[in-house]
Parts: C-alpha cells; structure tokens; sequence
C-alpha cells in the first residue's frame, strides 16, 4: 500500500463544468475549501481563499472569467449574509464584471471621462483595503495570526480583472506609484487579516507584475508561450506536465493549479458560468441591508 496508481482512459475535461450549486447558508460555507472546479480525477477541486491570494493568468479566451465567476459562485451564500464582501476592479471600463455589480460591495471601473481621474478611482479603492488591513492587525496582534470573518469584520476579496492595467500600463505616475504601494502591502500583509487579493493577468512576467511572488496560489490557463509556465508555476513545472501552452482553445477553463508547498500542480476545469447564471446569481445572493458600525469595514465601504 506504498503507491496508489492511476491511469487515464480518457480525459474528464473535454466537455464544460455547469456551476456547483451554492450551500444553503454561510454556515456551511468553508472559506478555506470552495468548490470551484472539477479535477481530472473527476473529483470536485476546492480553493483557499480565506488566508490566501490568487494569481489567475491566462491567454485572450482561456477563461480568467471562468475562475473569476466561480470563485464569485462559490461564495454567494457569505456574500448574501454579509461574511464575505467582493471589491470589484475591472480597469476594462466594466465590461468583464458589470453583470455582478448588484452583488458588489464596491465596484470599480474608472471615470472615463478623465484619464488621471480613471486611474486615482483603482488607487483609492486599494488604500482603502489597505487601511482595513491596517486597522485590523491593530486589532487582532497578540491574540490570532488568522483573521475569522464576521457579519463585522468580513472576508473582502478584492478582485482585479486584467492586473496589468494597475501594475504596468497606468499613465499617470503618482496613479501607478500609490496602486504598486497599495497592492504591495496587501499581497504581503493582507492575507492573515481576511483581506485577499485575486489578480486576473495574461503576461506573467516580472515587468508586468512585479509583485508576482507574493500569490501564493497560482492558476494558469491556456497561454501563448511555454516560458510562461516556468514563470507562474515554477521551474521544472512543465517538464513535469504542466503543458499549459499546449491547451486546446476549445477547452476554456481547463487549467493548472499550483499554492506553495504543492509539489506537482493539479489540472483542473474550472465551471462554466453564463450571463444567466450571473443573473440569477445576482437576484438571489444580493447582500442584505446591514446597519454599518462606525469605524467598521462596512462604514469604511
């Protein structure tokens, strides 16, 4: 009983993965394991998100919006009962997440009608998780290492779709310098006081995110180089099968998983999420009204 041996006779991933239904309630809502994907051993794949930060990178196509949505899908239960709120930036004009914005506790996009504007409104909304971080670990030094969520003091997820318009094509300086300061005290620090960052990029490369290090999660779909592999998931990560330039672009959301302390990352396909399944999703889970506490995230929101 020393090796347990698996073999393959056709590929699970091949056709999409409808939603997962959403518990009943947050009650049976675990932060730190929601099902997300399917594995290609035909198993459900849980995440972290509690304690964790996610780097999604993939080509035009490859279905960052899938994991996006399913991470989305996933916590709808926390995110009606107030335990989990998502700080939505989409520097895209909107396009990717506006469907969701009912279900948003803040939902960035950018003022289009004036470019430094655009970029200060992304700053703002990071240093204002930066100052509930702060206060937080005010809060908690001495007591816990592990932030847990409360209808008070939540999970707030702030998702960023496309992280390359924060971190390398921003014009104005002052812009770019507070988002890099921002995003860099969150991606070091937020993690351990229930402030996770999930970063949607195509081009992995230092350059592009220079912060690329501190995900300590790291999900990669279909790219367009094979160096990309070694650059997200390691070295020596494709050579042991993690062929994500090689992933057939009729298979979005087929991607491959690696989180610090995995050795060999998993192949996965995360679900297929619709406009309509959005719609309902929005209908159904949209927060509830909560009194806000002064000095609370919910007064900081």
């Amino acid at each position: 009983h020393h090796l347990a041996l698996w073999r393959l006779r056709s590929d699970p991933l091949t056709t999409p993965v409808d939603p997962f239904d959403p518990p009943d309630s947050c009650d049976e809502l675990d932060l730190t394991a929601i099902p997300v994907a399917m594995g290609e051993d035909g198993l459900v794949h849980r995440a972290r998100l509690l304690g964790a930060h996610l780097l999604v990178v993939g080509a035009t196509g490859s279905g960052k919006g899938s994991v996006i949505w399913s991470l989305i899908c996933a916590l709808a239960p926390g995110i009606r009962d107030g335990l989990v709120q998502v700080w939505a930036v989409d520097p895209k004009g909107g396009m990717e997440l506006a469907p969701g914005r009912a279900i948003f506790t803040r939902f960035v996009y950018g003022d289009p009608d004036d470019n430094t504007l655009y970029e200060l409104d992304f700053a703002h909304v990071l240093e204002d998780a930066v100052f509930v971080m702060r206060r937080r670990q005010a809060t908690l030094r001495g007591h816990t290492r592990l932030h847990t969520p409360t209808v008070a003091e939540p999970l707030i997820v702030v998702v960023i779709d496309e992280l390359a318009s924060l971190t390398a094509y921003v014009i104005d300086r002052d812009a770019k310098k507070r988002i890099t300061a921002a995003l860099s005290l969150l991606l070091s620090q937020g993690r351990a006081v229930g402030v996770s960052v999930v970063g949607a990029v195509q081009d992995p490369r230092k350059d592009v995110v220079s912060m690329r290090d501190l995900f300590p999660t790291r999900i990669l779909l279909r790219v367009t180089e094979p160096e990309h592999v070694a650059l997200t998931l390691g070295q020596g990560a494709r050579d042991r099968g993690a062929r994500a330039d090689l992933i057939d672009e009729a298979t979005p959301g087929v991607a491959y998983i690696g989180q610090d302390g995995m050795a060999e990352p998993v192949r996965v396909r995360f679900t297929h999420v619709t406009d309509h399944h959005i719609a309902v999703l929005t209908q159904a889970y949209a927060p509830r009204p909560l009194h806000a506490v002064p000095g609370s995230v919910q007064d900081v929101a």
